[in-house]
């Protein structure tokens, strides 16, 4: 099979072409597991991380990609959830243990052998991959192969971060950065909460005007100031400076949840500025989103496929994934892009 792999950490302003096209044999899939023959895969910020190294230290050589859709070829699972010829999507986690307090709570993101896809095990930068049964997910009829990839990471993560917002009906959101994640989750913000009004930090133009055209009240720069003082932000963006900015514009017992797996180190000078009276007192709260669990994933695609969310996307061949890498880090083009894989 051919497959986009990553033989070593490097930092892409050094290297724009980190990831190697090569011929692989078909993985093999082992008991309890489906071989999936991958059709698509989204191309998402934490492949950044992982290839700068900015994530815990993946197995290399590695494939990336965790947000591939695909067709089962072959189950060697005793559960009978999955035939050959049906559609099933691989999310962020791959397995967790299912045995720890985390796991029995509902917490398996937080799971000490919590396994990513693409990190832990090979991903769907590739003609086949393999997947434990269990962590697999049915895809709606309604969306394409395309459209359903970015839901599986973008759109999961993104209904998580939003759930731990614990935005009201009536309330003011905010959302730093507008890429595939945040695009999405303005739209799941609008069905759950109608009332609520919806404000955009973004550095690229394109953005903000995409980001209105979707139905925000407002849109700006990083940094600049929202018309209204905000309930609640979800950050996601790879940098520090919105972090702090953006607490100063919370209302007193606002919360600002990070959705993003790592922040880059090349602007911790702004957390210099982070100033108790200013950015935190009166119950401010800043909170992260580690992972995603397997209940994030199956709710968000059920909640997208009531609602009719279309992410928009930008498709490449899998061997110019090294440009969809490069374009997503400079921050160009909108919505979710998208690798072509067969």
């Amino acid at each position: 099979m051919k497959a986009m792999i990553l033989q070593q950490i490097m930092d892409l302003e050094n290297d724009s072409r980190p990831l190697e096209l090569v011929d692989l044999p078909n993985p093999i899939p082992r008991e309890g597991e489906l071989l999936v023959k991958v059709s698509v895969c989204g191309v998402c910020h934490t492949e950044l991380d992982e290839i700068e190294g900015r994530t815990p230290p993946p197995e290399l050589p590695v494939i990336l990609g965790h947000q591939a859709v695909g067709q089962v070829v072959e189950n060697k699972g005793d559960e009978g959830l999955f035939q050959p010829g049906d559609r099933v999507g691989v999310a962020w986690i791959y397995s967790a243990c299912g045995k720890c307090r985390y796991c029995r709570q509902g917490l398996e993101n937080l799971c000490p052998d919590f396994r990513a896809t693409g990190r832990d095990a090979d991903g769907g930068y590739a003609e086949y991959m393999v997947i434990p049964e269990d962590f697999a997910f049915p895809i709606p009829n309604q969306f394409s192969d395309a459209e359903a990839a970015p839901l599986l990471c973008a759109g999961a993560i993104g209904y998580r971060s939003l759930r731990l917002a614990e935005l009201r009906d009536g309330g003011t959101l905010g959302l730093t950065g507008f890429g595939a994640s945040a695009h999405l989750v303005l739209k799941m913000a609008q069905f759950l909460y109608p009332n609520s009004s919806i404000s955009v930090f973004a550095r690229n133009p394109d953005q903000r005007s995409f980001a209105l055209k979707l139905g925000a009240v407002w849109a700006g720069k990083i940094g600049a100031e929202s018309p209204n003082p905000l309930d609640a932000i979800i950050d996601t963006t790879p940098a520090w400076k919105p972090v702090v900015e953006g607490l100063a514009q919370l209302k007193p017992g606002g919360r600002l949840v990070i959705n993003a797996i790592r922040k880059e180190t090349g602007d911790q000078d702004y957390l210099q500025d982070l100033d108790y009276s200013q950015h935190l007192w009166m119950e401010k709260e800043l909170k992260s989103v580690a992972n995603v669990t397997r209940r994030d994933v199956g709710e968000f695609l059920d909640l997208a496929s009531r609602i009719d969310i279309s992410p928009q996307i930008t498709e490449y061949p899998l061997e110019e994934a090294n440009q969809a890498l490069i374009d997503l880090k400079s921050g160009g083009g909108k919505g979710a892009k998208v690798l072509r894989i067969s």
